[in-house]
């Protein structure tokens, strides 16, 4: 069977992107065909910064965006404006089929926004490109979490949950993960509002499971599940995945457990894009810091399992 072949948006030339790109590309290459949306005069400047050799076979891409001066650490439009530029060239070559998939290393959303990019971040973005409602999931094969409602306001969340949204969102999670197990669907509220004590939420969700069963024609959601003992170790053993109804209340315990490993898959979209479930980490960029890499290759190895 040949290799799929992937492209991976650099992300924040400012952060450990690259770094972990050039460090890794050759455990990567063992399991897919790689090319890296960065042109050679901007991989140049950040191997020479950061003392690494190039590897020979490091596939490149020209004319990607404006050439800018690499300054570690630092919040700038110049680093927002080519991450989101080497992002949009990986999305158009997926869109393409010039490639089967993509893998995006960290962004910085604030210079992303300095450089004028209207989106908040990839899975956003990759909403409005492909008109479709695109899946936030998180995790690693141990545990995956997607969430309903992703960067809003907490205050915003409660008033998100609506029977409608929540029941196509609960279809989509199934066709597109496809859980071989039943999906541990957390409530919103303390003890999942205690029977309308603390809260009605949950009823509103026990009628979209109940709408997405009757159009799966399979019973694959739990009923609300009580948040603050979802994920201990005896109710876990019970699932692989979770739907979270806000994005603390999945991701809080998710990185808690599974921190170096977590990855983040887009569902629900007509290509496949996983990503590292870290930031840019600014504070050790370009100082020699030994990375961990897990995180990326378990996002690549998504791609080459899927």
């Amino acid at each position: 069977m040949s290799r799929k072949k992937v492209a991976i948006s650099v992300g924040d030339l400012n952060g450990i992107g690259i770094q972990l790109a050039l460090e890794n590309h050759t455990t990567i290459s063992k399991e897919v065909e790689v090319v890296y949306c960065i042109d050679r005069n901007m991989l140049e400047q950040a191997a020479k910064k950061l003392n690494l050799p190039i590897p020979a076979d490091f596939q490149t891409m020209e004319d990607i965006a404006e050439h800018f001066e690499i300054e570690p650490g630092v919040v700038s439009k110049e680093s927002g404006a080519y991450a989101y530029a080497s992002f949009v060239r990986a999305v158009e070559l997926a869109r393409n089929k010039e490639i089967d998939a993509i893998t995006t290393l960290p962004i910085h959303k604030k210079a992303w926004e300095l450089a004028g990019v209207a989106y908040k971040g990839h899975t956003d973005a990759l909403r409005d490109f492909f008109d479709a409602e695109a899946i936030m999931m998180l995790g690693s094969p141990k545990m995956y979490v997607a969430l309903f409602t992703e960067h809003i306001p907490l205050k915003e969340v409660a008033g998100s949950i609506n029977e409608k949204a929540l029941t196509r969102f609960l279809i989509d999670f199934y066709r597109t993960a496809k859980p071989s197990t039943e999906v541990g669907v957390l409530g919103l509220n303390p003890h999942a509002g205690d029977d309308g004590v603390l809260g009605t939420e949950e009823r509103i969700i026990e009628k979209a499971i109940e709408n997405a069963h009757k159009e799966l024609g399979t019973e694959i959601f739990s009923a609300p599940l009580v948040p603050d003992v979802a994920f201990t170790p005896r109710v876990r053993a019970n699932y692989t995945h979770y739907i979270a109804m806000y994005h603390d209340q999945g991701l809080a315990p998710l990185k808690a457990l599974y921190f170096d490993e977590g990855i983040n898959v887009s569902l629900n979209l007509p290509i496949l894009r996983t990503s590292v479930d870290h930031g840019t980490a600014f504070d050790i960029a370009y100082k020699g810091v030994e990375l961990s890499s897990l995180s990326y290759l378990n996002a690549v190895k998504y791609i080459s399992d899927n």
